[in-house]
């Protein structure tokens, strides 16, 4: 389903969809209930995972459930958001690289 297909089924227009997808609008627990009836997937598969407070990847290392409780990872997401999409786009590709041949 396209962003402007669930905006349309949810009745809002598919930018907002894109501000609640990058983080840039935070998302009413009315507009979940929305997005998850339109989606026909139940509102706890939004929060899957949440239960852990510990994640292990690859590397061994631990990573805290809620990581934008850290100061610092919430100003990098925030920065990053602020990167033109292209740029940005290749900025995941290049630490998608570097943590996989770190694992």
């Amino acid at each position: 389903m396209t962003q402007q297909q669930l905006a349309g089924k949810v009745g809002i227009k598919f930018q907002q969809i894109q501000k609640y997808e990058t983080g840039m609008n935070r998302i009413s627990a009315s507009r979940l209930w929305d997005i998850a009836e339109s989606l026909d997937v139940p509102i706890s598969f939004f929060f899957e995972g949440l239960d852990t407070p510990m994640e292990t990847h690859g590397s061994g290392e631990g990573v805290p459930g809620d990581i934008l409780a850290d100061k610092e990872a919430l100003e990098l997401v925030r920065s990053y958001y602020q990167i033109p999409e292209v740029q940005r786009r290749r900025l995941f590709e290049l630490a998608r690289a570097i943590s996989e041949d770190a694992a």
